[in-house]
Formats: structure tokens, C-alpha cells, sequence
């Protein structure tokens, strides 16, 4: 879908390549067990940030990929969370403390 609509990836080297693997997904990642209801949300809150964290866009709302919308419509979120543009006023996020140490 990412490459679909228009976004790239990274350049792919000669062993992904072979592998067939497109420059898009990171080769390694980890797995977390979500322990409780606050730990799931600061996850949840971390994706949906991330796009913001990275430049791709100003606000939560502004990334198509997302399920940031799905979340407002079932009032988990403000239409506003972590917010940048225009009239809403909501300052940055900042997930410092979660790390992949801490999120292992």
C-alpha cells in the first residue's frame, strides 16, 4: 500500500535483492508482550506518534496508513492528539522513555 501510494524505499543491496526483499520493512525487529492496559496504550500512542517523530507529516490525522482516525471515531483519541497544524493547539509527544529496552 505504502509503495502503491506514491512512497519509496530504501536502496536495496545485493543480499535482499537475492532474497527478493523490497527496501521497505526493517530486516530485524523484536516482539513486545503487552503486560496491561497503560502499556498497550503507550505502544498504541508510539505508532500512531511515529510518523509525526519522522517528519512525514505535521499531525497523527495527516498520515493515510494510520488507524489513528478509527481510534477518534471510537473516542479513544481527541481529533487533536499530538496535534501541529492550524487551530489545534495540542504540543508534541514525547516518548523518550520508550525504548526498544524498555519496550522488551
Amino acid at each position: 500500500m505504502w509503495l502503491a501510494a506514491g512512497g519509496t524505499q530504501e536502496p536495496r543491496s545485493p543480499s535482499r535483492e537475492r532474497q527478493r526483499r523490497s527496501g521497505v520493512l526493517q530486516r530485524r525487529f523484536w516482539e513486545h508482550l503487552i503486560r496491561d492496559e497503560i502499556d498497550l496504550r503507550r505502544h498504541v500512542e508510539y505508532i500512531h506518534y511515529n510518523p509525526v517523530k519522522h517528519g512525514l507529516v505535521k499531525c497523527p490525522h495527516a498520515w493515510p496508513f494510520s488507524s489513528f482516525t478509527q481510534w477518534v471515531r471510537r473516542g479513544i483519541y481527541e481529533a487533536d492528539w499530538a496535534c501541529q497544524c492550524g487551530s489545534r493547539t495540542h504540543g508534541p509527544k514525547h516518548f523518550d522513555d520508550l525504548n526498544e529496552t524498555a519496550m522488551e
